[in-house]
């Protein structure tokens, strides 16, 4: 029996901080015993003591690309999936924008083989609405969903077709799988290079106008709201989208949101400032400073359901091209958590727990119910973990990362709050070099 106590730890179970320091038990991947008093051990036992850090169920990325199939130079999944660990995650939901993309049960079977033999966090791959993502006929997503697919998504782009979307939606309520929009109004962006306002102004480049998200937004919780299905809209990124959720759920529409790293950490003036270096180019664009403190503002009030790090990993020479010739993405698995927990203790706008809420029991609640125990530290639960060490300060090192990507916008940056250890189902993934005598 393999057996790990983590002992003198400040926990958050996922909802609450729990009282005073507790100890932990874990025993053949799942959590055995949590107490306040270090409990009487027989046999073999790895001690890790923490010394106050705090351990929070195992963190959940529902939108990550893999590149995997097609164009593993950029990502694979063994790749991701070891990066995804090394940044505090034990659960990656990887994105079907790939080469060919995952529209059928054969290549959400190929995900979940390849991600069981990694190393790394767990992969749960997203199914393709329509064939081909082409956005015109609705993909086999009850073999996908039979499969093991947890969300479906065209994402890389929105359904354009309405009617798809729809007949996706009343399908997805059969199933127990969520559709997961990428919101955005393609005739209003098409061309666009950044965001519509300050950037594109000093540029001269074409702008993707906030609008392009809030009519899109609009019209998938008209949807919503007409099939009773619900939906989830993947990387909000502007106050207007933001406000049409809000609204969406005072009338309580099963409408939920997530919102990135990079959209809650940057705005468009350092794009500008960077002399428009294509690390900075996403899509989304980063929008205005407005639109940041939108977003902490939703986080604050309870309308943002996850924190997704949309990582999207190029090869050097991709991004290494002038601003509007470059591939839009930014890389973050490996640093996310620590650039929003930096940005997070300068504004101090909600409480820890609530942040804390949107990478563990809130993302946990929209994937399908067979994984309903992850997202929670409670006894007879999966041992998934993420330690942090909300007082670590560390330069961001790409070329110490697991990612094969080697861009990100905060390369060089000091960042404090990181995850210092993570578990799934009780085998230790990742582990700070500070922690690795921690033990007895």
């Amino acid at each position: 029996m393999k057996r790990i106590l983590l002992a003198n730890c400040k926990v958050f179970d996922g909802k609450r901080m729990l009282d005073d320091e507790k100890f932990i038990l874990i025993e053949n991947g799942v959590v055995s015993k949590i107490s306040k008093e270090k409990p009487s051990l027989q046999g073999d036992v790895k001690i890790v003591d923490l010394e106050g850090l705090l351990v929070c169920p195992g963190f959940i990325d529902l939108h990550g690309h893999f590149r995997d199939p097609g164009q593993e130079w950029r990502e694979d999944i063994s790749s991701g999936s070891k990066a995804a660990a090394n940044g505090g995650y034990t659960t990656v939901v990887a994105m079907p924008n790939t080469d060919p993309p995952i529209d059928n049960p054969f290549l959400i079977r190929y995900v979940i083989e390849k991600g069981k033999s990694s190393g790394g966090a767990r992969v749960l791959p997203a199914g393709a609405v329509s064939k081909g993502r082409e956005g015109k006929v609705m993909a086999e997503m009850g073999k996908m969903a039979e499969e093991g697919a947890v969300f479906f998504t065209d994402d890389g782009s929105p359904v354009k077709d309405s009617s798809l979307l729809q007949k996706a939606l009343l399908y997805s309520t059969h199933l127990g799988v969520r559709i997961m929009e990428h919101p955005e109004d393609g005739d209003l962006s098409k061309g666009g290079q950044v965001n519509y306002g300050l950037c594109s102004s000093v540029s001269g480049l074409k702008g993707n106008p906030a609008s392009s998200e809030a009519i899109d937004i609009k019209k998938c919780i008209a949807l919503a709201e007409e099939t009773k299905a619900a939906i989830h809209l993947t990387h909000v990124s502007t106050k207007a989208g933001i406000d049409e959720i809000k609204k969406a759920k005072e009338k309580g529409l099963p409408v939920t949101c997530d919102v990135t790293p990079h959209h809650l950490t940057l705005d468009e003036t350092a794009v500008v400032k960077s002399g428009f270096d294509a690390t900075y180019k996403v899509n989304p664009p980063l929008r205005s400073c407005e639109d940041v403190e939108a977003l902490w503002q939703a986080i604050s009030e309870g309308v943002v359901d996850a924190i997704a790090t949309d990582h999207a990993p190029y090869h050097m020479d991709e991004k290494d091209l002038p601003f509007q010739e470059a591939p839009f993405g930014i890389a973050s698995l490996e640093c996310s958590v620590a650039a929003v927990l930096n940005e997070w203790s300068k504004r101090k706008i909600c409480p820890l727990e609530k942040l804390l809420t949107l990478w563990t029991s809130k993302p946990a609640g929209l994937l399908p119910e067979r994984w309903s125990n992850l997202g929670a530290i409670k006894e007879g639960a999966p041992a998934d973990i993420t330690v942090l060490d909300l007082n670590k300060e560390k330069v961001v090192e790409v070329e110490k990362w697991k990612s094969k990507a080697r861009l990100t916008p905060w390369n060089g940056s000091v960042l404090k709050g990181w995850p210092v250890m993570t578990l799934r189902d009780g085998e230790v993934l990742f582990c700070d070099n500070e922690l690795m005598g921690a033990g007895d």
